[in-house]
């Protein structure tokens, strides 16, 4: 097999581990996606990974034509199982070269499988982000998976006429701030928002 131009693995792997470690308590927080509390972000993160594995399979149909934002995501009682698996099924599916070649589709919309690979990417660099500060755990993302989200965010940003990100309109941060603070900018998000109190 050859190369592919990101291993999502670890990234997945990252998210995976934190989707473990929410508790049943938590999954009524807020996030910083401020419509969704935790177990909605969950259900999103499990959503997207099967449509994501299948836009990297080429598998299109019900779950790559679903628009994400069709209905509020909710998590089913195995979660704890579930998305781990979906997130290893995920990574799987694009460390296959052919994933990364030709047009695929994701949430309704085609794109060249390169450009779906960098948006699972920054899904997974983005959301786990925010499952992190939601729940209070520490979160250092994969630094390849990190790069491409930034990447992507910010092509994204500059082809916006509205100054929108792919997640919501970008908030400023210092061009000196640190890579993952500049893509959580970019993605419509503060990089300084902390659980509620």
């Amino acid at each position: 097999m050859t190369d592919t131009p990101l291993d999502l693995g670890p990234q997945a792997r990252i998210v995976a581990r934190l989707a473990e470690r929410v508790t049943e308590e938590q999954l009524t927080d807020p996030t910083p996606c401020p419509e969704y509390p935790v177990r909605a972000l969950l259900g999103h993160l499990a959503g997207l990974a099967v449509a994501f594995r299948d836009a990297g399979r080429k598998d299109l149909g019900v779950t790559t034509d679903t628009d994400p934002g069709a209905a509020l995501p909710d998590t089913g009682p195995g979660r704890r199982g579930e998305l781990p698996a979906v997130l290893e099924e995920l990574a799987e599916a694009w460390r296959d070269p052919a994933a990364w070649t030709g047009t695929t589709r994701a949430g309704g919309i085609d794109l060249p499988g390169a450009t779906a690979g960098a948006v699972a990417a920054g899904e997974l660099v983005i959301h786990g982000w925010d499952l992190a500060r939601a729940t209070g755990r520490p979160y250092a993302p994969d630094p390849a998976a990190l790069d491409a989200a930034h990447a992507l965010l910010l092509a994204a940003a500059e082809d916006s006429d509205r100054g929108g990100g792919i997640f919501g309109p970008v908030v400023p941060v210092p061009p000196d701030a640190p890579l993952l603070d500049r893509a959580v900018g970019l993605s419509g998000r503060d990089p300084g928002w902390t659980r509620p109190a």
